[in-house]
């Protein structure tokens, strides 16, 4: 498979289930991620039926769905009764993609409040290891996405933004049922930067890398590529020469700005020498 088609497209909220699969195949776009939360979309319409009309549009049109909880919902969570909602929510996440044939799902650290840091990646983190055993018995993946940074002065921040708070998940966690995916553009925004990340994990684990542009220790911002100064070419020359073969997810602006960035982003690979057929 070319790079062309392994760059696939978030569509998050935009689309109906059904018509996402069936837009996908009209684009040539293998990869789609679908958020379960609201509307036509949510987690409670996600019935077997439903499950099996799914399944059965994606092997017609070779098209692979991945699931992607909310970053609103905090993972990390200690309240009682609100925890065991969370919990709740994760692994309904996992039952629906068990219906739906979907490939991974993208979860998260959850967020801290500055002074209770400590407690809640515990929490998180255990949380994490019961929702992957549940992954396990249904024979589900999970990614686990390196967040973005919020402003030193903030109050609130996500978890496992950094290198080190990144680590402290996927190098207590080894299982089948998990992977992690890599937001290359929230890596641009700390200290560690890519290169920095990528030095720190092994790449077999890496599910998925998602993309969006942003600038160099900035503040989060899904921009088209060119809009800020993330490096595509260096980007994608380190990973496939590293041997990587895990699709990419264009997660920036509108359906037909993902649309577009493909091909500029093939085009960015392609003058870093990149082989893209």
């Amino acid at each position: 498979m070319g790079l062309f088609e392994r760059i696939g497209i978030d569509v998050g909220r935009k689309l109906v289930l059904e018509d996402a699969v069936e837009w996908a195949a009209e684009h040539r776009v293998r990869y789609i991620d679908i958020q379960l939360d609201t509307g036509d979309n949510a987690l409670g319409t996600i019935s077997g039926i439903r499950g099996s009309r799914v399944r059965d549009l994606c092997a017609k049109h070779g098209v692979a769905i991945g699931l992607h909880t909310a970053s609103a919902v905090n993972v990390a969570e200690y309240a009682p009764y609100v925890g065991d909602a969370v919990e709740a929510y994760l692994k309904a996440y996992v039952d629906a993609a068990v219906r739906l044939g979907a490939k991974w799902i993208v979860m998260h650290a959850g967020f801290h409040f500055t002074s209770d840091k400590d407690e809640r990646m515990k929490a998180g983190r255990d949380r994490l290891k019961r929702v992957i055993v549940h992954a396990e018995n249904k024979g589900a993946l999970i990614l686990l996405e390196n967040l973005n940074k919020e402003p030193d002065d903030a109050e609130v921040h996500y978890l496992a933004h950094t290198v080190e708070e990144w680590r402290y998940y996927f190098a207590a966690i080894q299982s089948p049922s998990f992977a992690l995916s890599f937001t290359a553009n929230h890596a641009h925004l700390v200290p560690e930067g890519i290169d920095g990340f990528l030095d720190a994990i092994d790449l077999s684990r890496i599910g998925e890398v998602r993309l969006a542009d942003c600038f160099r220790n900035g503040f989060e911002a899904h921009l088209r590529p060119g809009e800020g100064n993330l490096d595509f070419g260096a980007l994608f020359a380190r990973l496939e020469r590293a041997g990587f073969k895990g699709h990419y997810t264009n997660a920036f602006g509108s359906l037909d700005d993902m649309l577009a960035g493909r091909y500029e982003l093939l085009r960015l690979a392609a003058a870093a020498g990149v082989k893209v057929d």
